[in-house]
C-alpha cells in the first residue's frame, strides 16, 4: 500500500537543507508557454541522477513554473533517474536526493511513468519496479508496459521499453549489470509486436532509454543491436509515430529514408555533453541540457525541446 510520503516533501526539503533558491532566469516565459498548450500535455524527462547538482534543480525549477502554466498529465522518465550505480532498494537515500526532493514542485506531485536506463541496470531493477508501492507517483508496472491517455477526444499510446537487455554489451558484462542476462528480450519484442498490431490511437509513442540512430562516442554495437532487434517490429505496422529515448545527454531529431519514424534523443535533465553532430537523418540536434514538452490533439502532435530555461530549441511537429 502505498506510503503518504508526498505530503512531506516540501517539509524535508527545508529541513534537509536541499531546497536552492529561485533559478537565474527570471524571464517571463508565461505568454510562449501558454501558446504551446494543447487538450494533451505532458514531459519527458532522462538522465536526471546527480543528486541535484549540475543544471538537474534548475531543469527541476522550470518544469515546475512551466506547469503553472501549462496543464501537464504526467511525466515520462526515460531511464537513469539514478546515475552511477542504480538503487539497492526502495529506501535507499538516492530516492530522496535524486528525485523526491528535486522534483518537489507541487505541480510535479503528478504520475511520473519510468523506465530502467544502463544505470539502474547496475544495480537492483526490481527496485525500480517496487518503489511504484513506496511514491504515490512513481507509476511503474513493470519493466515494460503500456498505457494510454484521453483528453478531449485524443487518444495517446505510450509504450515503455526495457532496451538494456536488448543490448548484448550489457548481457555480457554480469558483474556490472547483472540483471540485464537475466530477462528474455525476444519475449519483449514478441509483447511489443502483439501491442503494435491492435495499437489504433491518435498518436502512438515507443519510449527506450538508448537510441536507436544518434550520433555518440559509445559503442556503435549498442545502437546496431536495436537497429536489428527493436527497429523492424516499430516499424511493422507504420502506426509509431516517434521513438524517444535519452542516454546520449544532447537533443537529436533524426528522420530515416523510408521511415516514417520520428527518431528523438532527449537530452540530459542534469548534466549534457559538449559533442554532438550531424549523422545520416539528422533534422535537429544541440548539446543543450533540459527536457522536452509534448502537446497533442487530435491533429496534431508536437514535441518542443526546451531548454534549463524553457526556450524552445526545436519542435519535432507531426500531423495527420
Amino acid at each position: 500500500m502505498k506510503k503518504g510520503i508526498i505530503a512531506l516533501l516540501s517539509l524535508a526539503f527545508v529541513i534537509t537543507g536541499c531546497a536552492s533558491g529561485p533559478s537565474l532566469s527570471t524571464a517571463d516565459h508565461t505568454q510562449e508557454w501558454k501558446a504551446l498548450e494543447k487538450p494533451l500535455n505532458f514531459y519527458l524527462a532522462n538522465d536526471l541522477g546527480r543528486n541535484g547538482y549540475y543544471d538537474q534543480k534548475p531543469i527541476a525549477e522550470t518544469m515546475g513554473r512551466m506547469a503553472e502554466t501549462i496543464d501537464i498529465e504526467f511525466v515520462l522518465a526515460a531511464g537513469d533517474v539514478h546515475h552511477f550505480e542504480g538503487v539497492q532498494s526502495v529506501s535507499d537515500p538516492l530516492w530522496m536526493t535524486n528525485y523526491e526532493l528535486v522534483y518537489s514542485h507541487p505541480d510535479l506531485m503528478i504520475d511520473w511513468y519510468p523506465i530502467c536506463g544502463n544505470h539502474e541496470y547496475r544495480s537492483n531493477t526490481d527496485a525500480v519496479v517496487q518503489y511504484s508501492s513506496v511514491s504515490a507517483r512513481w507509476e511503474m508496472p513493470a519493466k515494460y508496459y503500456t498505457f494510454v491517455k484521453e483528453e478531449d477526444g485524443v487518444t495517446v499510446r505510450v509504450i515503455m521499453l526495457d532496451t538494456t537487455p536488448m543490448i548484448d554489451k550489457y548481457r555480457g558484462e554480469t558483474e556490472k549489470y547483472a540483471d540485464a542476462s537475466k530477462s528474455d528480450y525476444m519475449e519483449q519484442l514478441a509483447w511489443l509486436d502483439n501491442v503494435l498490431s491492435e495499437a489504433d490511437e491518435d498518436w502512438v509513442l515507443a519510449v527506450g532509454h538508448h537510441p536507436i540512430y544518434a550520433y555518440t562516442d559509445k559503442s556503435e554495437s549498442e545502437r546496431t543491436d536495436l537497429q536489428q532487434r527493436l527497429d523492424p517490429v516499430l516499424r511493422k505496422y507504420g502506426n509509431v509515430d516517434m521513438y524517444l529515448c535519452g542516454h546520449i545527454h544532447t537533443f537529436q531529431h533524426i528522420r530515416k529514408n523510408g521511415c516514417d519514424i520520428d527518431y528523438v534523443v532527449n537530452t540530459s535533465g542534469s548534466l549534457s555533453r559538449d559533442d554532438v553532430q550531424t549523422v545520416d537523418g539528422t533534422v535537429f540536434c544541440s548539446n543543450k541540457s533540459g527536457y522536452s514538452l509534448i502537446t497533442a490533439d487530435s491533429t496534431e502532435l508536437n514535441l518542443h525541446m526546451l531548454d534549463k530555461d524553457g526556450n524552445v530549441l526545436h519542435t519535432v511537429k507531426r500531423t495527420k
